[in-house]
């Protein structure tokens, strides 16, 4: 049985929470209004694709695929990307939700997050070295045993990493966000 195949689609104002998208290829298509909230994206391949002011939170992505995906202005809550297939993963983030997602283990090296809410995201185990995070909210956010070897932190707050219980050499903090960095000292830092 073979998969459908898309090529340069633009897929405007739909609902595919109750009708699901067709299984198969997407490639360089446009997603723009659409909503995927609770639904079935699972097994889909995504490549070169873009999603703008989309709803895909709690969407099932058990081995979809997206390489080289881009997410403008998306609500994206509790999505596990690590069920995604991981082969050629790529993805990045500008101005979306993300809160409650889950990136456990995977290479997400150079990945960027730009102006995004990341409220108790895991990061666990997962490679985030050159990572960027422009603007972000990190709240509560897990990092335990993450490569954060040259990412940047500077533009962004809430964050609470133990330098003990990961790789941040060489990563970027800003003097305002090192309390992030201390806070398992309980210690007091004033201005």
């Amino acid at each position: 049985m073979s998969k459908t195949y898309f090529e340069d689609k633009i897929f405007d104002n739909q609902n595919f929470s109750k009708t699901a998208l067709e299984k198969g290829e997407y490639d360089n298509c446009t997603f723009t209004n659409c909503t995927f909230a609770n639904g079935d994206l699972m097994s889909i391949i995504f490549s070169d694709c873009k999603f703008s002011d989309c709803d895909l939170s709690l969407a099932k992505i058990s081995q979809t695929s997206f390489k080289n995906v881009a997410f403008k202005d998306c609500k994206i809550l509790g999505l596990n990307f690590e069920h995604c297939n991981d082969f050629l993963f790529s993805v990045n983030f500008d101005d979306c939700n993300l809160n409650f997602c889950t990136f456990y283990k995977l290479k997400l090296k150079k990945i960027i997050f730009k102006n995004c809410t990341l409220k108790e995201v895991d990061f666990s185990e997962s490679d985030l070295s050159g990572a960027g995070f422009d603007d972000c909210n990190l709240e509560k956010a897990v990092f335990d045993n993450t490569n954060l070897e040259a990412a940047d932190f500077r533009m962004s707050i809430n964050y609470a990493i133990d330098p003990e219980k990961n790789r941040v050499k060489k990563a970027k903090f800003s003097r305002a966000g090192v309390h992030g960095l201390l806070f398992k000292f309980e210690i007091v830092i004033e201005n």
